[in-house]
């Protein structure tokens, strides 16, 4: 996500020159990249135009320090107002009410509401350790009920049957008196969606959110459609009270312009990111953590986030204490580093939070190629036999064909996988013993040190 304004403001900034202040005349053809950029990333009209009025009334005439230059004055500023646009602040879901405390989930079909619905309640389960149920109040969509027991079942949520017999309503009411009789924490009701708005579809919601009384109700919302995402979002807002917004697809939205226009056009927070389609994937949303990933700073805090949640920690000590017996790294643990790898959201997720890897390679930062490179090599790992994995060195000629055939690749492909197990085996032994858990806990202790401090250009 915002690959494309990342790209283009980091270029501006770098080729900005000026003497001991920021003027008129050396931030104007900036600024004027900046507009362009923030168009090209389909930000709504009005978002631009106060943006860049912001940025420029806050620029002009702000001195350069002497260990700063004027781009790095201007990354600040940017920085700044762009949290601002965004929201400021973390904007966390209330669960803070007698239970069940209901979660009412509204948008248009295909914008990923019933997925978005698992992974909140596994999001919820994992993060807050209370106990969730859903329920789907989809009577018109065929298979959204069974679509939704199914993915409850995967993410360890109780569901509450429901039939399309039923109307919506009635749906709503049985299923928020069974959670209060059998005390479920949080019950998340999955509404119907329609392919475009209507007054029928709104008058449904209201009944829904009458007989509910949530203290969340979440729009979910496709950000590929980029503005029209906010506009479709105040329609909704002018008619149900929102209290926040589920922005999906964002992994493969290159642009941003629906996270850069939401806030300011309804005045409502965006609360997750959709990051790919597993359960897991969701995020909570940062909007100073999404300023630093859109000017190339990297997001270390949500990596952090990532590790503690998402890292087998288990493992990670028993390939140490491994490596500590000398019987070294082989390919079954350079498969486990790989699938941990996909667990926290793939290599494009990772670089993405990265500081200073924003000029990866294009193939690694394209969600669906990397994580489609990666699970070649595991299937190429998979097609080897016990002996193999644990003793690479024995993979020659013979073995490697039927290795390729048995995986469906190539004999190069076996090859550039042993090449690049062999870096890794490489690196793996210049860490010292227990050198992972160790710099699991040096970027927590610094998190800990950044957390809530501006960020510096």
């Amino acid at each position: 996500m915002f690959e494309n304004i990342s790209e283009r403001l980091l270029r501006t900034i770098k080729n900005l020159r000026g003497q001991g202040r920021l003027t008129e005349g050396n931030i104007k053809d900036a600024l004027r990249e900046v507009r362009m950029a923030l168009l090209e990333a389909d930000v709504a009209l009005p978002v631009v135009r106060a943006f860049v009025d912001r940025v420029r009334h806050r620029a002009i005439g702000e001195e350069v320090l002497f260990s700063l230059t004027p781009g790095q004055v201007l990354i600040k500023i940017v920085y700044e107002e762009l949290t601002i646009v965004m929201g400021e602040a973390s904007a966390e879901l209330n669960l803070r009410v007698q239970p069940p405390a209901v979660v009412l989930i509204a948008g248009l079909q295909g914008s990923g509401k019933t997925t978005s619905v698992a992974k909140l309640a596994r999001w919820i389960r994992e993060r807050q350790r209370k106990r969730v149920m859903v329920v789907s109040c989809d009577i018109y969509r065929p298979a959204a009920i069974e679509q939704l027991r199914k993915l409850a079942e995967e993410v360890g949520a109780e569901f509450f049957p429901s039939n399309s017999s039923q109307k919506p309503e009635v749906i709503a009411h049985h299923s928020l008196e069974y959670a209060r009789l059998h005390r479920v924490d949080v019950l998340i009701v999955d509404s119907a969606g329609r392919l475009h708005i209507d007054q029928e579809m709104m008058t449904e919601i209201r009944l829904l959110h009458t007989v509910l009384n949530p203290i969340e109700t979440l729009f979910v919302v496709d950000s590929m459609t980029g503005q029209d995402a906010a506009n479709t979002a105040r329609v909704f807002n002018e008619v149900l009270p929102l209290t926040g917004v589920v922005l999906t697809k964002t992994d493969g939205d290159a642009r941003g312009g629906a996270a850069l226009s939401i806030r300011y056009i309804t005045g409502k927070p965006i609360k997750f990111l959709g990051i790919g389609e597993k359960t897991m994937a969701l995020e909570q949303f940062y909007p100073d953590r999404v300023a630093s990933r859109i000017l190339g700073k990297g997001d270390v805090l949500s990596l952090v986030d990532e590790i503690e949640h998402k890292f087998d920690k288990e493992k990670a000590l028993k390939l140490a204490k491994k490596v500590q017996k000398g019987r070294g790294f082989d390919l079954e643990d350079f498969r486990e580093q790989m699938e941990q790898m996909l667990r926290m959201g793939g290599i494009s997720n990772f670089l993405d939070k990265m500081p200073s890897l924003n000029n990866a390679p294009k193939i690694l930062r394209d969600q669906d190629s990397a994580d489609k490179e990666v699970k070649r090599l595991v299937a190429i790992i998979n097609s080897m036999t016990i002996q193999e994995r644990r003793f690479p060195e024995i993979i020659k000629g013979s073995r490697k064909r039927r290795i390729a055939v048995g995986s469906g690749n190539k004999i190069q492909d076996v090859n550039r996988l042993l090449k690049q197990f062999n870096q890794a085996q490489k690196i793996i032994k210049k860490v010292k013993v227990g050198g992972l858990m160790k710099i699991i806990s040096g970027i927590q202790h610094k998190s800990k040190l950044i957390g809530g401090l501006p960020m510096k250009p």
